[in-house]
């Protein structure tokens, strides 16, 4: 064996060379794994705690919510009830071909209500051509004993409803007749189909500032558990 064959050419050195640095590479990379995986056990694990803390407030919040809307409720359900009565079959053409119908039940004494006004509460009863419930604050259709908790964003709700409480005052209550168009028109199948006029009672009252900020912080405590959880909460 001479002296030539005894030295490694280049491409072996360049092999040697990319080894060497695979596997200082590679050894290099699992002592990061192992470290980014402690790290994140560790992140886990207190992100695990902090959404404990978070749905145990949630759940208190929730708690106190309930005990504020009952106090609510018996504020208002005696007078609210006697209107249930109210709630008749009625003419599903004719309410189709009038549009817009109110009545005034009961005269309030607060705030009127204008254009896009959605600082209120309220209890309500909704029903089809045929007296059929579909939807409403009563905690219970047939023999209620309280109401729900109330209403306090209207700002989504149907065209009728929106228009039908304008005028009102607070603390009254107000019949709504609305035609298909004015309340879920095509985009909804309700009372047997699409396109059915809806009536409603609806009882707006003074906006309730310890349940308002009650539902703030519900609303809070769910959206930062659903950023920690990734969007999985399943309040």
């Amino acid at each position: 064996m001479n002296e030539k064959e005894l030295k490694t050419s280049l491409t072996q050195r360049i092999i040697i060379i990319v080894v060497a640095v695979l596997l200082l590479g590679s050894t290099v990379f699992a002592y990061l794994f192992i470290v980014m995986s402690g790290s994140s056990s560790s992140n886990s694990g207190a992100d695990d705690a902090k959404l404990a803390e978070i749905e145990e407030a949630y759940n208190a919040k929730v708690a106190e919510a309930g005990e504020r809307a009952e106090a609510l409720s018996d504020k208002y359900f005696d007078t609210f009830v006697k209107y249930k009565s109210k709630v008749k079959a009625y003419n599903k053409n004719t309410a189709n071909s009038e549009g817009l119908k109110t009545v005034d039940l009961k005269e309030g004494d607060g705030k009127q209500l204008k254009e896009e006004d959605y600082d209120y509460f309220s209890y309500y009863i909704g029903w089809c051509a045929d007296g059929e419930i579909f939807d409403s604050s009563l905690n219970d259709v047939d023999n209620p004993t309280g109401l729900s908790a109330p209403l306090e964003d209207t700002s989504n709700t149907i065209a009728g409803w929106r228009e039908g409480v304008v005028g009102m005052k607070l603390g009254g209550v107000r019949e709504i007749t609305m035609n298909g168009d004015l309340a879920y028109g095509d985009t909804r199948e309700i009372c047997g189909g699409t396109g059915s006029p809806l009536k409603f009672i609806v009882m707006a009252v003074e906006t309730d500032a310890e349940l308002a900020k009650l539902y703030e912080d519900l609303n809070s405590l769910y959206l930062q558990y659903s950023m920690l959880s990734g969007g999985s909460a399943a309040y």
